[in-house]
């Protein structure tokens, strides 16, 4: 058995850093052609003009505003090939729930469930056409458990996870799989900026594995998931969080 990607259009939101980076970086090694989206110009302007993977091509996607999800959903529905669909792109903003503001509800659907329904919807048409597709949206924990201050995150990951399951039961009849793998603590570079090394060894005694998760093992599940050998998957949320939601 072997993991080929050779022939493959994949299109990956959130690819310029993290989870999403290494998902960018271990389908474009496996063969694909690959456009990952990311936020900030500049970065995503060096990107290009450096080309760090030749087979990858960077746009600028700012999926908080509407018009500009709609206009890269536009933008793949006029692709001729879209075999491979990761919707990475996410954001959280902790508060309790008596003081979350509306803005960042609007903020977190925006990003977390409206764009992967949008850019689902955009991508099926050219996935149908081929017979063939594999979707991965990248839910959370939080999408199987949750805390406090977690309620507008929660919420979108578990909508996500709705999502996943009713597209997956109606697209499944044209070999479109849709799936949701839900990460744990992943040690990213952002994970080292928002938690101290005191807070990070606390959260390591929580966890059965007793460590983080790697971008690299979030990916494999990912890689899996969106590969030739998944032919019969599809609905299914896969938790790879070191086994933290069952103790």
């Amino acid at each position: 058995m072997t993991l080929d990607f050779r022939g493959q259009h994949a299109v990956v939101t959130g690819g310029t850093r993290g989870i999403g980076r290494r998902i960018v970086e271990d389908l474009a090694e496996l063969g694909a052609t690959v456009t990952a989206t990311g936020l900030r110009v500049e970065g995503i302007e060096r990107l290009n003009r450096e080309r760090p993977i030749a087979n990858v091509t960077w746009r600028q996607a700012d999926f908080t505003d509407r018009l500009a999800t709609e206009a890269f959903a536009e933008e793949l529905s006029r692709h001729d090939k879209i075999d491979v669909l990761v919707n990475n792109a996410g954001i959280n903003r902790l508060d309790a729930i008596d003081a979350c503001r509306l803005e960042d509800w609007d903020a977190l659907t925006a990003v977390n469930l409206d764009a992967p329904f949008m850019l689902l919807r955009a991508a099926v048409p050219v996935m149908r056409r081929a017979g063939y597709g594999r979707v991965v949206n990248i839910a959370s924990i939080w999408s199987e458990i949750s805390r406090p201050k977690r309620a507008v995150y929660s919420a979108t990951k578990f909508g996500l996870r709705g999502l996943t399951v009713a597209a997956s039961t109606e697209l499944a009849r044209f070999n479109i799989m849709v799936n949701s793998v839900s990460p744990g603590f992943v040690l990213t570079d952002l994970t080292r900026q928002n938690l101290s090394e005191a807070d990070q060894e606390e959260l390591k005694g929580q966890i059965p594995v007793g460590r983080f998760a790697d971008p690299a093992e979030i990916s494999r599940a990912v890689i899996f998931l969106c590969s030739t050998l998944n032919t019969y998957i599809t609905g299914q949320n896969l938790v790879v969080d070191g086994g933290f939601t069952n103790v």
